[in-house]
Order: C-alpha cells, then structure tokens, then sequence
C-alpha cells in the first residue's frame, strides 16, 4: 500500500516540481519504489523538466479514457529503475474529474511505495483533483512573506480535507540573509504555518532535474534530511545559516553579497 503525498503551495514558482523530483528520486535511491503523478493538467511540466518528454507514449488521460494500461503510461527514469513518472497532458479534458484520477492513482497504490503528486499552483479544481488523491501533504514555502501568506492560506484549506498529516518544507533559503536578518529564519516561518516541519532547502540555481544523480553540496544533503524525515519519521532540519556564521561565515556573507 503506497504512501500517497501531494506537493502543494498555491503560490507559483515555489518549488513544487523541483521538490517533487529531488524527493521522489532520494526515496527511490534508498529503494523505495516510486511514482511521480503530474497533476498540473495543461501546463504540465514535469516530463519536460526530468527530460522524459520524447519517452512519452500515452499519459494519465490515456489512462482515464481507456486507451492503455497503468503501466503503459508509467515512463521509468533512466538513472532509476524505482523511479516511474506518470505524464499528464498539455490540454485540459472534461472527462478529467477529481474521481476519475483519484480511481487511477488508487489502482497505482499496489505498484509502489511512495506516490508523489504534483499540484497545480492556486486552490481552484486543479488543486481539489490532487489533493483528494492523496492521504497526505507537503506544503512548499518559501521565506518571502508573499508565499508565506499562500501557504498559510493553503494550510487552512487542507483541513477541510481528511489527510493523516500536513508537513511543510521552506524551499530556496539562502542562508545568508538569515544570518543577516533580512528573512525570516525557519522556526518562525514553522511556527507561522503551524504544522510540522518536514525540512528547509537551500536555495541552488544549479540544480537539475534530468540528472539528479548529480544532485550535490548543500542541497543533497538537505534532500536526503528531508528524505530520511519523511521515512523514517523524523524531524532533523538542515541548517542553511551554518556556513555563514562566525568570521568565516561573515566574510563568506560579504563575499556573495559583493558577487
């Protein structure tokens, strides 16, 4: 019986993709087999981001509509052989129903260990389709005050929802401006969304998503924190302010404040 989690914000640009990539590749690095559903129908993006697109036979509507099996449109990742993407399509269709795709990823549960689902940004139907889908939720943030207020937004309209737990994740913090006090540091963004904390991600451009084996430095450790969290239980958050304290830290402070 797979662990079924959807990754949601509202806002855009928060990460959402990104997370659910980086996190569905660590939980199948440590063998857990694992899905990947791209639920932002329309502007779907994670086959395209992952490098997959030209991989694609038929997709989640395929699916639905009876045109092929589950594990005809599964598309495995080429570095992981635990690691499966459900594509969806890049137009809307009036047959897609929240039902309809909960009835798919339910069929999906024996197939894997852990299902990922990538929520559309916003709280409209898009949001309401994954999120029925799913037991759980990861909530995505990041420290400008906008996205905070998304999110806490967000949070609030999960409760409506019967999910056993709502975890949150603070994307794209650069530690040194914590350490200076220009953003919120972690535990008052935690404690703001009021629900419990699942990691803190560094902020780093050079991530890429068709080669996360090369995932590296600060962000894979921080990954692989958020990874073993959600495994194992845990409630370990990676510190991005530790590099930039001390002498050492505030030179290193001055010297990406002057790049």
């Amino acid at each position: 019986m797979a662990r079924k989690i959807v990754i949601t914000g509202g806002k855009g640009g928060v990460g959402k993709t990104t997370l659910t990539a980086c996190l569905g590749y660590k939980l199948a690095e440590a063998g857990f087999k694992t899905a990947l559903v791209d639920l932002d129908i329309g502007l779907n993006n994670l086959d395209i981001a992952m490098d997959i697109e030209n991989r694609i036979i038929y997709d989640l509507i395929d699916v639905i509509e009876g045109r092929c099996r589950i594990r005809q449109a599964l598309v495995e990742d080429p570095e992981l052989n635990t690691l499966f993407i459900m594509p969806s399509c890049h137009t809307e269709k009036r047959t897609v129903t929240a039902q309809s795709i909960k009835l798919v990823v339910n069929r999906m549960n024996e197939l894997f260990d852990y299902i990922l689902i990538d929520c559309p940004a916003g709280v409209d139907i898009g949001f309401h389709r994954s999120v029925v889908c799913a037991d759980e939720a990861i909530v995505v943030t990041t420290p400008h005050l906008s996205s905070i207020k998304d999110s806490m937004k967000v949070v609030n309209i999960l409760k409506s929802y019967h999910l056993t737990e709502v975890w949150s994740v603070i994307n794209r913090v650069r530690g040194d401006l914590v350490a200076e006090g220009e953003t919120l540091g972690a535990d008052e963004i935690f404690s703001n969304l009021g629900i419990r904390p699942l990691g803190v991600i560094p902020e780093d451009d050079g991530i890429n998503l068709s080669r996360l084996s090369e995932l590296k430095g600060s962000a894979e450790a921080a990954y692989d924190i958020l990874a073993d969290n959600l495994m194992n239980n845990k409630n370990k958050i990676f510190d991005c302010t530790a590099r930039y304290s001390g002498i050492l830290g505030k030179i290193r402070r001055n010297l990406k404040r002057n790049a």
